[in-house]
């Protein structure tokens, strides 16, 4: 089974972000609009009851953290993906090292962009086309976020919540 760890923003977040994901998002379906804190791993049950336990203990330490977003960003040419810039405060880049060491399954693959997917498993010129639109849309969205969410993946592919966390409130 896989595991993740992700921060689910206000529901106006996600109806704006599930706007264009219904339309340009493969995975719609399988997971609602999120900012992912630790990209799946792998695991058992065992495995992810231990990950359970480690988190609780990073999450009474972890403060919450302020996001803004006013604009899109790609992942182009890497991937073809077309997201929410989400801009943090440093208690978001905080709890995302606290999550990539050896205990959740090691170092990160790549440089963390938080972010929130809008558009992914399209192709170049759809990249284009919609990045293109996109950047012209007004976007701003402030909020704290003070939870966060260890999902697991079902065996249909879709992810649920196996534990939701509450970080300590800001300084």
């Amino acid at each position: 089974m896989k595991y993740g760890i992700v921060a689910f923003p206000s529901k106006e977040i996600q109806d704006f972000a599930n706007s264009y994901r219904m339309r340009y998002d493969s995975h719609y379906s399988q997971l609602p609009p999120h900012i992912t804190l630790r990209a799946e791993v792998e695991t058992d049950e065992a495995g992810l009851k231990a990950v359970a336990d480690k988190l609780h203990a990073v999450t009474q330490k972890a403060q919450s953290f302020h996001v803004s977003i006013e604009k899109v960003g790609t992942f182009k040419p890497i991937n073809n993906v077309i997201y929410l810039k989400v801009n943090a405060d440093e208690a978001l880049y905080d709890l995302n090292k606290a999550l990539h060491v050896d205990d959740f399954g090691g170092p990160a693959e790549y440089q963390y962009v938080p972010h929130i997917t809008l558009a992914q498993g399209i192709t170049a010129d759809e990249l284009d086309d919609i990045y293109g639109q996109l950047r012209m849309t007004e976007i701003n969205f402030e909020e704290s976020i003070d939870r966060i969410h260890l999902l697991y993946q079902l065996e249909n592919g879709s992810w649920t919540v196996f534990e939701t966390y509450r970080l300590k409130g800001e300084n």
